[in-house]
């Protein structure tokens, strides 16, 4: 009877996101609340479906920018990645000896906190050659403050009266995964979901150098480097949709499909997100990932409304 409640709450669920009847939030905190009671039927099968799933949205969003406002975007939102980036490092580097906790876990939260999420967590771990516990306590705290970002930062957003521009950017750089970020831009509007995106892809490359630093910083010179190269794919779509490569009809038909898969993603980060993964990580973690992602907001926050 369980298993029979699990399945079919997820497949109601999933079939409400795909024909697009709930919003991004609502489907992360159903994903949550499902697990909570039923738990998870599919736990396996949604991490890897997660994964790829918002690489295809990601790169379905594409299809629906321009090459010459991409640019742009990029350009305008270069300086205040590369600041916010290296002071979260610097801060995180320096918060890891004040609380005193494990330095790779503290890295790792860092790294996702600074870049993207569970990718840059993904991606910086084999560098410096973390174990898998030290890997899910670290996603399970980034994750949860992705969680709430989702809730806030629309709300947060209009009460502050930011710009369609303005609430992009600052999304970009404030909320730490690729999925969370699209997410909340997508409840703000297009506007601010294809400047979110653009920023946090470019945002995503800085990855590559992040992982050389944790090289030198763990002296494991030996381990690869994974990149993300589904951005790649991004640059494609865009450039098809620049040069009317495929028909505009096709085009908008991709990025409305891409939101609804986005949507169904984040069912599937809910049903990942659990209490027992927060429980073990202990309270240091969590004060160590909250502080730093205030210190990311209110700096890029006052940086965007300044300059």
């Amino acid at each position: 009877m369980k298993q029979f409640c699990q399945i079919s709450f997820f497949t109601f669920f999933i079939t409400l996101a795909l024909t697009g009847y709930i919003s991004s939030s609502f489907a992360l905190i159903s994903g949550f609340i499902i697990t909570y009671i039923f738990s998870n039927p599919f736990p396996e099968k949604t991490k890897k479906a997660t994964q790829i799933l918002l690489k295809i949205s990601v790169i379905g969003l594409g299809f629906g920018m321009s090459l010459t406002e991409t640019i742009q975007t990029s350009k305008e939102g270069l300086t205040l990645t590369t600041l916010s980036i290296i002071l979260t490092v610097i801060l995180g580097l320096f918060f890891i000896k004040l609380f005193t906790i494990d330095k790779k876990i503290g890295f790792l939260i860092t790294s996702g906190t600074s870049i993207c999420g569970g990718s840059a967590i993904a991606a910086i771990s084999p560098v410096i050659k973390a174990s898998h516990k030290t890997i899910s306590i670290a996603i399970g705290v980034v994750f949860f403050l992705n969680a709430i970002a989702l809730f806030i930062f629309p709300s947060l957003g209009h009460i502050l009266g930011l710009t369609q521009k303005q609430f992009g950017i600052w999304c970009a750089i404030a909320i730490h995964d690729t999925s969370s970020v699209v997410g909340a831009a997508l409840e703000y509007g297009d506007e601010a979901l294809q400047i979110a995106t653009t920023v946090k892809l470019a945002r995503t490359l800085w990855i590559i150098p992040l992982s050389f630093f944790a090289m030198f910083l763990f002296k494991s010179g030996d381990r690869k480097i994974k990149i993300p190269y589904f951005i790649i794919g991004f640059i494609i779509a865009i450039l098809l949709n620049s040069y009317q490569i495929v028909p505009e009809n096709f085009s908008m038909n991709i990025v409305e499909l891409s939101k609804r898969l986005l949507v169904a993603t984040l069912f599937l980060i809910g049903m990942n997100l659990t209490i027992k993964d927060l429980k073990e990580s202990g309270i240091k973690p969590i004060i160590f990932a909250s502080l730093l992602w205030i210190f990311i907001s209110i700096f890029s926050l006052l940086f965007i409304i300044i300059f």
